[in-house]
């Protein structure tokens, strides 16, 4: 597909703003960043950065702008969104280990980054199955693409910060949640 075309939804609305695609794409490009942080032959601490700037500022956005939405929903399961930001802290702390283990290659770093792989993709997993699954059925189109441009601005906000600077998700970490 030619990327100057519009990749639309069911419902005709583009899929650029729609929260369940933002979410799953974001999902994707961590996935890749981990894959980058794994190679030899890749910039493991500039993937390392990139990855805890969006991880903050994507599990910030999400818990700012999305699952306070989704609480109010019937349909949705309020222990589900509370598993959500649990996992969050999880893969937060995690993170934190890692960016404390010092330089990629070390034995520590590669276990670490093992640890971090591993709360995060649990968390993409369960999320993906669960929360997001319920938004793209329960949540209408509209609203849908409202909170899709309500978490595309509250991530890009974040992002400005850097907000995976090794002082700020230490003090996210000790906040207990993100």
């Amino acid at each position: 597909m030619d990327r100057t075309e519009t990749v639309r939804t069911s419902d005709g609305a583009s899929a650029a703003d729609d929260v369940v695609e933002l979410i799953l794409s974001d999902h994707r490009a961590m996935e890749e960043l981990f894959r980058e942080m794994r190679s030899v032959e890749a910039d493991r601490t500039g993937a390392l950065r990139r990855f805890a700037d969006l991880l903050i500022a994507h599990s910030e956005a999400e818990e700012s702008d999305v699952y306070p939405v989704l609480r109010r929903l019937d349909d949705v399961d309020d222990d589900e969104v509370e598993h959500g930001v649990h996992e969050h802290a999880e893969g937060n702390k995690a993170l934190l280990a890692l960016l404390d283990a010092g330089e990629p290659g070390g034995a520590d770093w590669d276990a670490k980054l093992e640890s971090l792989v591993e709360a995060v993709t649990h968390h993409l997993d369960e999320e993906e199955r669960s929360l997001i699954n319920d938004a793209r059925e329960n949540v209408a189109p509209a609203k849908r693409r409202e909170l899709g441009r309500a978490f595309a601005r509250a991530r890009r906000d974040r992002l400005a910060s850097a907000p995976g600077r090794v002082e700020n998700v230490r003090r996210v970490v000790a906040a207990g949640t993100v």
